[in-house]
């Protein structure tokens, strides 16, 4: 049997920690540096980049770390898998080509592309809206990327390949591919290939796996500079989540449980690989920052594919106006009618209008800045000529003649892109493996539905006593995030009495009461980790470039639940 390999994050998100390539390189014994640094939303700003340098379009960092730790990784045979190349993976290998012949090194560089299926959207019926069901129509498209497996990553693997950088492959993809490359799995070893799916989940996200973002963050000994966290994936499939012993952060149960809730959706998870059962994970602690993960359960995986479309949107602008002290709604009524009345067709002179009064303001405030309250207003239209000196000045002259204590206002308009989730028959995708002057063509896996066994898990008695009302984050943790237009939220507690507890409290009808705004909320359950997973839909809107929230990513929709008061057990406090 194959020793278990070794496969290091470096990247969470492009923009991510620019030094974590060389510490993960330097600081410790690892097989592969792999990293994420694809988004939805950074296809459309790779877009914008390539839309001004069609050289563009890939992750630049990515090329800087690589002049970093190239040497070191050739020397010490430590593979690179990477889905920098972004909407550009053969510019993305040339850019890497330039500076392994700067740095006097010879390595084997790949790339995987067949995820841009912008070239024949004509050839793939009709792209109907995931979330909403709304069909495309002739909307403009800008970018439209399916979401690849890892099987080309394998063959570039297989044919020797020391760098391998992709297109928009699923973010576990980078991870579980060296995997099924080292051990040598077949397409259909559902459970080792599910194992390794879920891994690469855990640490597709950086430092969010050792404790960064983490709910009890109070329990992570210095947090300042967390180190990446490292999969060791066994040739089952199972693997054992930890960091180099030098870096600071955490590896535990709590903060793997996180993770694994982390913008997910049912308990079904899909990949064009495999489907991973989440409701079989089993999670069990092996000493100081190492956590195993056993017992995934695989499925074969859809017949579908996931398209991530970006379309051509309009213009927003969001404009805050500060109101301090008293009568704050008074205050907002004569801000926005005054604003209204100075624009033709007032309110109907936009496409889009959001109004929203943030009540922070305190009695009695002790400081100027406690009692403050902001009224946020937020427009959008197609017509980016809406957004200049009409509006402007229309704000501008309201300075002397509104509101007492009137302060705030101008904000810069933006051009904003929609986020289009589809799916397409994988059937039309191929992967096309660049290897040196050879060209391969490998196929998605195309199997009919299969089903794993997925073990019951025993249900713990509510425990009766007394209960105090109380902040649900005392007791429980939380991990919030986007899905397109839709948000997920994840809760977990830590003992079986208390998922008992959260499973019968924390229903959808009781978390919509607790978020007003949650709209259509569907609840998932995953007792073998004592959590629930919750997804908002339409709580984004048309995804994060177009929402107009505070928090457009809904990362802080986790912290915002666990304020809430509820009525918790005395035995849990």
């Amino acid at each position: 049997m194959t020793a278990p390999l070794r496969i290091a994050n470096c990247s969470g998100f492009y923009g991510d920690r620019l030094a974590a390539a060389r510490e993960m390189v330097e600081d410790g014994p690892i097989d592969v540096l792999t990293g994420d640094w694809l988004a939805e939303l950074t296809m459309l700003i790779l877009f914008k980049d390539r839309f001004k340098n069609p050289d563009g379009g890939f992750a630049k960092t990515f090329v800087r770390q690589m002049e970093q730790v190239m040497g070191t990784c050739l020397e010490r045979g430590i593979k690179v898998v990477a889905n920098a190349g972004g909407l550009n993976p053969a510019g993305c290998a040339r850019a890497v080509e330039t500076v392994a012949a700067a740095l006097g090194l010879s390595p084997r560089i790949a790339h995987v592309t067949g995820d841009d299926v912008l070239p024949r959207l004509g050839d793939l019926g009709q792209l109907t809206n995931l979330d909403t069901g709304e069909p495309l129509g002739d909307r403009t498209v800008l970018t439209a990327n399916a979401y690849l497996g890892g099987w080309g990553i394998v063959d570039a693997l297989d044919r020797g390949a020391d760098i391998v950088v992709t297109g928009r492959t699923t973010d576990a993809a980078i991870v579980m591919a060296p995997a099924a490359h080292h051990h040598r799995w077949a397409r259909d070893d559902w459970d080792a290939l599910a194992g390794a799916l879920v891994a690469g989940h855990v640490i597709e996200c950086g430092t969010q796996a050792t404790g960064g973002n983490y709910a009890f963050f109070g329990e992570i000994p210095n947090l300042i500079h967390p180190g990446f966290p490292i999969a060791e994936i066994a040739a089952d499939g199972s693997s054992v989540i930890t960091k180099h012993e030098s870096h600071t952060g955490a590896v535990t149960i709590g903060t793997v449980t996180a993770q694994l809730l982390y913008e997910i959706g049912s308990s079904a998870y899909l990949n064009p690989d495999v489907t991973a059962r989440f409701d079989s994970i089993a999670l069990t602690g092996e000493g100081k920052d190492r956590v195993r993960i056993t017992g995934v359960k695989g499925e074969a995986p859809p017949l579908t594919s996931k398209v991530c479309l970006n379309l051509a949107g309009a213009t927003k602008a969001t404009y805050s106006f500060l109101l301090v002290g008293l009568d704050p709604e008074k205050k907002a009524d004569l801000l926005v009618d005054g604003l209204f009345a100075a624009l033709p067709g007032g309110r109907d002179y936009f496409d889009s209008v959001e109004i929203d009064l943030v009540r922070s303001d305190q009695e009695d405030p002790a400081r100027n800045e406690t009692a403050i309250s902001q009224l946020r207003i937020s427009l959008k239209d197609k017509d980016a000529d809406k957004f200049g000196r009409a509006l402007t000045g229309a704000i501008t002259e309201l300075a002397l003649a509104s509101y007492p204590g009137f302060f705030g206002g101008p904000s810069s308009s933006q051009a904003y892109g929609i986020y289009w989730p589809a799916l397409m028959d994988s059937s039309l995708l191929t992967h096309e493996v660049t290897v040196g002057d050879e060209v391969v063509s490998v196929a998605p896996t195309l199997v009919d539905a299969t089903t794993a066994d997925v073990p019951a898990v025993a249900r713990a008695a509510v425990p009766g006593g007394p209960v105090r009302k109380a902040p649900l984050g005392l007791v429980a943790g939380a991990r919030s995030g986007d899905k397109g237009g839709n948000a997920n939220l994840g809760v977990w507690v830590r003992t079986d009495e208390e998922y008992a507890w959260l499973e019968e409290l924390l229903t959808v009808a009781k978390l919509k009461q607790l978020m007003p705004e949650a709209g259509r909320v569907e609840r998932f359950e995953l007792p073998n980790i004592r959590s629930l997973n919750f997804v908002l839909h339409g709580l984004l809107g048309e995804g994060v470039a177009s929402s107009t929230r505070l928090d457009p990513q809904a990362k802080s929709l986790g912290e915002y639940l666990r304020a809430k008061h509820v009525e918790i057990p005395e035995a849990f406090l």
